[in-house]
């Protein structure tokens, strides 16, 4: 019952605000409300999963299974291990911050911020829906529904070319559900061979997925794996992840890189590996093939950005390849790594964008090049960018690091050759994430946005000093609820950088049971 609220909650509060058009603050205090009460009801979940449990046999836990569609052998079954544990925790940390962020963003004519927050607390309830889902069925429901509202977050409320974004990450995630869907009623057809019954129960369908022939599994495990790559996203499945996250308004862009492209490695965790076992291990040089090609590849196109959305949407394709490794490298420190870095990359992406939305705010533009030596005008500003892009960069003692690290050290024993090109990358990153800090924080104060802050507030055709201009707050640093905002990530950031253990100790019996799925001994040991 207790995830059942947890999912229903947000919807509720959607339903709830939407309608409060002519009460912009009463409608943005409400759902702040409903993600603050569901942030508390997480952290409920929390206190009530026991990682023993997993230990003694017990996949799921806080159960609920009702009959759906009994025709089809289908069930409203929800229940959470602890990979779906931690990723409930990143949505209902996120949520409230991505909604400090909006507090006050400019909402284009014709739009309303009650739309706008509503659409936010739909796409949370349908994500919860994805990670508790423990029928195959409705897990593709709630994959396909949480398209919806992202598509007019972005469509609605984006930036200049949102409704081509819109588009081309509608259908790049359609065409990727649809693929599956013919895998879902495969593995549907092959369970009522196997069991004398057919079902969609993801318990049931691991029982038997180690008798299906591997060229079926193969099959099965491509319809799955092709709309997880796009989801994830891996090259070459990625080219909608720039163009929505450039478009995107700054909150949806967080939740769409810090949370929505998790569902794909959620996936890789819950649904290849444990279902399609043989398959998962016969097509893994392919797929780290394209995490290591992604990971290069991501992080060269990111040096050759000009805008600055674009910059983070192209460091998390190269994010998404480490995590990929992890997965597909078949040892626990790797798996638990690579779920450690789903976490992860969400707070350090999370707050990478909404430093650059803060930076986007009072420049009046994404370009590079229109910024430059802000570190004299607004410090705090550009301390918390640096903090953020070392963490990216995975700098020891930052969150990033501890994944990072187990990912590389878990997958070196198994697939030596991609860990060591997949280390390259990390070079890549201190390249494009200093690079990028140098440009637009250091240096003399320079480029069309900051220049332009600076003769505004002197006057036409006088551009003030940039110590008067600091004074005068001309180009401001960070206000009180922008340091709110950002804070609680900082803290994130930081503590499982050091103390990553608590977290670990929630995600390592889930790792555990998902080797013993796939088959596999772990020559690797253990992962505490």
């Amino acid at each position: 019952m207790l995830l059942l609220i947890l999912l229903v909650l947000p919807l509720v509060g959607a339903l709830v605000v939407a309608p409060m058009t002519g009460n912009p603050r009463g409608a943005k205090l409400t759902a702040m409300g409903f993600a603050l009460a569901s942030l508390v009801l997480t952290v409920i979940t929390w206190l009530s999963y026991s990682p023993s449990a997993v230990e003694n046999g017990s996949r799921f836990q806080l159960e609920l299974s009702v009959p759906w569609i009994p025709a089809f052998g289908t069930s409203f079954a929800l229940g959470i291990d602890g990979i779906a544990l931690v990723m409930l925790a990143l949505i209902a940390v996120l949520m409230p911050i991505v909604m400090g962020f909006s507090w006050n963003q400019e909402i284009p004519e014709g739009r309303t911020e009650s739309g706008f927050f509503a659409l936010l607390l739909a796409t949370q309830g349908l994500l919860v829906g994805v990670f508790a889902a423990t029928d195959v069925f409705l897990f593709y429901v709630f994959f396909e529904a949480m398209l919806i509202p992202m598509y007019f977050l972005i469509g609605r409320f984006g930036g200049p070319r949102r409704q081509y974004a819109a588009v081309k990450f509608f259908l790049y995630s359609l065409l990727g559900g649809l693929i599956m869907l013919a895998s879902v009623i495969g593995l549907y057809v092959v369970s009522g061979t196997a069991l004398g019954e057919a079902t969609f129960s993801w318990e049931e369908l691991q029982s038997i997925a180690a008798t299906v022939p591997e060229s079926t599994q193969i099959w099965l495990f491509l319809g799955f794996f092709v709309a997880f790559a796009i989801k994830a996203p891996l090259v070459p499945f990625h080219t909608w992840l720039p163009d929505a996250g450039a478009e995107a308004p700054i909150g949806a862009g967080v939740l769409l890189v810090g949370v929505l492209d998790k569902v794909g490695t959620f996936g890789f965790l819950r649904y290849c590996l444990p279902l399609f076992p043989l398959a998962s291990q016969r097509l893994a040089p392919l797929v780290l093939t394209l995490a290591v090609i992604g990971i290069l590849y991501a992080a060269l196109l990111a040096v050759a950005q000009t805008d600055l959305k674009r910059f983070v949407s192209y460091t998390s394709i190269a994010h998404f390849g480490f995590i990929a490794l992890g997965v597909f490298a078949f040892s626990s420190q790797a798996f638990a790594g690579a779920t450690l870095y789903m976490v992860n990359h969400g707070i350090t992406t999370g707050m990478l964008f909404i430093v650059i939305g803060f930076l986007i705010v009072r420049g009046g533009s994404r370009l590079i090049g229109d910024y430059g030596g802000v570190h004299k005008l607004a410090p705090l500003l550009a301390g918390t960018f640096l903090l953020a892009g070392l963490a990216s960069l995975a700098l020891p003692g930052t969150n990033s690091f501890v994944s990072e690290f187990l990912v590389l050290l878990g997958s070196f024993p198994r697939e030596p050759v991609y860990t060591i090109l997949a280390t390259v990358g990390i070079i890549f990153a201190a390249l494009y994430v200093l690079w990028v800090y140098q440009q637009t924080m250091q240096g003399p104060v320079r480029g069309a946005a900051v220049l332009g802050a600076l003769e505004r507030a002197g006057g036409p055709g006088t551009m003030i000093a940039p110590e008067a201009a600091a004074k005068k707050g001309a180009f401001p640093d960070l206000s009180g609820r922008e340091i709110a905002v950002l804070t609680p990530l900082i803290v994130l950031i930081i503590a499982l950088g050091f103390f990553p253990g608590p977290v670990l100790d929630v995600i390592n019996p889930s790792v555990v049971a998902t080797m013993n799925e796939v088959g596999l001994s772990d020559p690797v040991g253990g992962i505490r």
